[in-house]
């Protein structure tokens, strides 16, 4: 399996590009916070971690390269809905998927929806067997620090990857599946509702990279897929990945003098390019899967 280049916010720094609303404006981007009080813990070594990065990566790379402003919770799955996921499919995959809106609240310094949406996750997390990743004193972390973006940040990956870790302790493979397969498909359409397509964009050249990601996670998936609901959201993904093998590749040279500013660098003299046409194809495919996991009847 390819691993992935993507665990790369230890060695970011702040920079100034174009944001990634697509209309040509910059911004300074926020230099990291000295007086957090959060600092990162280990996070268990696994695998997965090396092949499927924690929701929260994308969408710190996405403030960080223009969309610090961003304050919009429209396309969030409203925390009110876990009362309708009754099975343990829906409860699996919407616990990621509340996981990956608690991180985007905690990112983007939506304090007051941040508090929302952790008891949202708390509440689903004692349902599918990781009360213990989500105690009290987190609840308490999390209230102390609602001025530090960057300390809840820490917080929240903490809650997301100890709860990976108590369901790989507890042996439940599926369930688990389905926890980073909902968190992986919310990171990534939230990437789609803040990202207009612009040749050259960062951000549109981090979501042409989730092709490489998407392959490892099914991957991940055909581990548990003797499992029905693992096997279904397995045929999801495949169907986006489709879509996804729709981007091209062109060797290094050949990219740079056709395609100057479209492509993204891949190793070995390889270079993505995602049209407009493919990029709005594969958002819509994002859409059609998430909110089939979302939306109740």
């Amino acid at each position: 399996m390819k691993k992935l280049s993507l665990l790369f916010l230890s060695s970011l720094t702040a920079l100034t590009l174009t944001s990634c609303g697509g209309d040509g404006k910059t911004e300074d981007l926020e230099a990291t916070d000295s007086t957090k009080t959060e600092e990162p813990k280990t996070n268990p070594v696994s695998e997965t971690f090396f092949q499927v990065p924690s929701p929260g990566e994308m969408l710190t790379f996405i403030k960080m390269v223009g969309g610090a402003k961003n304050k919009e919770t429209s396309f969030l799955n409203p925390a009110s809905n876990n009362k309708n996921y009754t099975d343990a499919k829906s409860k699996a995959l919407n616990f990621g998927i509340y996981s990956c809106d608690l991180s985007y609240c905690s990112i983007f310094e939506i304090g007051s929806e941040a508090l929302k949406y952790f008891g949202t996750v708390k509440t689903m997390g004692d349902q599918i067997g990781v009360s213990t990743a989500i105690s009290p004193e987190v609840l308490k972390r999390l209230q102390n620090n609602l001025g530090s973006s960057d300390s809840l940040a820490v917080i929240t990956d903490d809650v997301y990857f100890s709860s990976f870790e108590a369901l790989e302790d507890g042996k439940q493979g599926p369930t688990l599946a389905l926890v980073v397969a909902g968190g992986w498909i919310e990171s990534i359409f939230i990437a789609t509702k803040l990202a207009k397509y612009q040749a050259g964009s960062p951000v549109i050249e981090r979501l042409a990279d989730q092709k490489y990601t998407l392959e490892n996670l099914i991957e991940f998936l055909k581990k548990h897929e003797a499992d029905a609901n693992v096997a279904a959201i397995k045929a999801d993904f495949d169907g986006l990945l489709a879509e996804f093998n729709k981007i091209t590749e062109k060797d290094a040279e050949a990219a740079k003098t056709k395609d100057a500013g479209k492509a993204s660098m891949l190793g070995g003299g390889k270079q993505l390019v995602i049209t407009e046409d493919v990029y709005k194809a594969i958002a819509e495919k994002i859409k059609t899967i998430r909110n089939s996991y979302t939306l109740t009847k």
